[in-house]
């Protein structure tokens, strides 16, 4: 089944490009959701018409992707855990929780578009990548800290000078998951 992308689809194609599908594909997810019309002369001229303005809605939906990711690096989130001995969590921290952190500073992510390659099962500092679009990624800083006692304020003030200290040695002290 041959198709015209209205709008870029993973794995498949961008905005335009004529691509060839299984016929249930583009029957039952890609037209219905208005990613895909049939290659048919009438559409290809009707998407001639239409290019323009998909375009445009595409180029201000990067704007705002992009504003977001700005947006987005420039916060912290700090997710306490209950740890047991040797500093090993109890459970584990999930892209879900990592969303609804978001959630609650204002920030409408989709927890699938939050990037674990494995949840996070120990207490540090986290550089964590949002896929916001195919091409866009921006990424929020997590710090998973023990959750109350006096240990979390050790851990808040060693924090900065564990940092400055591994900055002027050249070191970086977070990790990345």
């Amino acid at each position: 089944m041959e198709l015209i992308l209205r709008a870029d689809v993973e794995n498949l194609g961008r905005l335009g490009d004529k691509v060839s599908v299984k016929p249930g594909y583009g029957r039952n997810y890609l037209i219905p959701q208005g990613l895909a019309m049939l290659a048919t002369p009438a559409n290809l001229r009707r998407f001639e018409n239409e290019s323009k303005k998909l375009q445009a809605k595409r180029d201000a939906l990067i704007a705002d992707a992009k504003g977001l990711a700005d947006r987005l690096a420039e916060i912290a989130i700090v997710i306490e855990v209950r740890v047991g001995e040797g500093a090993k969590l109890y459970g584990s921290v999930t892209t879900a929780i990592i969303a609804d952190k978001l959630a609650e500073l204002g920030f409408d992510i989709d927890r699938k578009k939050i990037v674990l390659a494995e949840p996070i099962r120990s207490l540090g500092h986290y550089d964590v990548p949002v896929k916001l679009l195919p091409e866009l990624r921006g990424s929020v800083k997590v710090s998973v800290v023990r959750q109350g006692g006096p240990e979390d304020e050790e851990i808040a003030e060693a924090a900065p000078v564990a940092e400055a200290q591994a900055e002027a040695d050249g070191h970086s002290t977070e990790e990345t998951a």
